[in-house]
């Protein structure tokens, strides 16, 4: 969304593809060959959900805390097709979607490497709208956002349901 309202449409599509096929092909290497890492170190997932629940909060606080557009410095480049697949690999949001997943849908059918494929693939079409809408959605609030009387309640509104979506639901209560 972000660099949708600073770039626009055109100079963000190499970053959206980025972003869907790196994230497809995250989930299918960590499914792949990483998974035995997990299956070994089973303690690395709860100290990867700690963390990427910090920096969801810290991603939270850094999005109510942004400045309007005007007061961002001007010019500048979107984030580049082999960067934003890259950075697949460091974002935690990545991390939580692919382990989730995968920890949820490899191996429901038979043959578990064509379950992982299949996810993999499912996944980076799943993207393809859910992250365009935010592009769009990001363009289409440029001229908006530059008013610092609507970019304050915004981004708080933003972080705010950042924080809410990587809640993790709550078991059977009655």
């Amino acid at each position: 969304m972000t660099s949708g309202v600073k770039y626009g449409l055109g100079r963000t599509l190499p970053h959206l593809a980025g972003v869907i096929l790196g994230f497809g092909l995250m989930i299918a290497i960590v499914g792949l060959g990483l998974d035995i890492l997990f299956e070994r170190f089973p303690q690395i997932l709860p100290v990867m959900r700690v963390a990427g629940a910090v920096y969801m909060i810290w991603l939270a606080l850094k999005i109510a805390l942004a400045k309007p557009i005007s007061e961002v410095e001007a010019g500048g480049r979107p984030i580049g097709f082999l960067a934003a697949a890259g950075f697949q690999w460091v974002n935690p949001k990545a991390w939580v979607m692919a382990l989730s997943a995968l920890a949820t849908y490899a191996g429901v059918v038979d043959g578990y490497t064509s379950s992982v494929l299949f996810i993999a693939g499912l996944c980076a079409l799943i993207a393809i709208p859910c992250s365009g809408v935010w592009m769009v959605f990001g363009a289409s609030l440029r001229r908006l956002l530059m008013d610092p009387r609507v970019v304050r309640p915004f981004n708080w509104t933003m972080a705010a349901l950042l924080v809410a979506s990587s809640r993790r639901p709550c078991s059977n209560r009655a």
